[in-house]
């Protein structure tokens, strides 16, 4: 029991939190689209086709091919349900640079952990981390501690293997390698 004097509102009372804003970088939101684009025009009608003539060869309840393209068909569709939703509840933000030379969502940030290894990281929504090509979540553990950071500031960083102390080296708008 909360020691409120208010009895707490039933279920149905209670008002649902409103939406977080999740942002993505045009980049991020094209690949997205570009996924849901192969599948609708390229992978789905293939799957429809061999669905087909799979059908036309008569008893479909020991017709492996047919069960199988029919599976194959309800994943095409539930992952083009999920890209759709995914995309209308992102909003696509275009990075700019900041005056202050602090990072923010979409800079690339290069630093040097304490064994002078050096990396680079784009600060990117959730809907489009990669870790494998530099891509951070702005909510991960990483991405929150190079929030806000300028070029000689020093974060700290907790992982599961202890924490990590990073020196921002640089804040930049464009990739690495990539002309300004």
């Amino acid at each position: 029991m909360r020691p409120s004097s208010r009895p707490e509102p039933p279920m149905s009372e209670k008002k649902p939190a409103p939406p977080r804003l999740r942002h993505i970088t045009p980049e991020g939101f094209r690949r997205i689209a570009e996924e849901h684009e192969k599948i609708w025009t390229v992978l789905r009608p293939k799957v429809v086709a061999e669905v087909e003539a799979a059908a036309a060869l008569g008893d479909r309840s020991e017709n492996a091919e047919y069960l199988y393209g029919k599976k194959k068909l309800r994943e095409l569709d539930r992952r083009l349900r999920e890209l759709s939703e995914r995309m209308d509840s992102l909003t696509v933000t275009e990075p700019r640079p900041h005056p202050s030379g602090r990072a923010y969502f979409g800079a690339w940030v290069a630093v040097e952990d304490e064994k002078g290894e050096e990396r680079s990281y784009r600060l990117v929504g959730p809907d489009e981390f990669d870790a494998g090509r530099g891509l951070v979540s702005v909510d991960s553990p990483l991405g929150r501690a190079l929030l806000g950071k300028k070029q000689g500031e020093v974060v700290v960083v907790q992982r599961p293997a202890g924490p990590a102390e990073l020196t921002v080296l640089e804040v930049s708008w464009t990739a690495p390698g990539e002309a300004a």
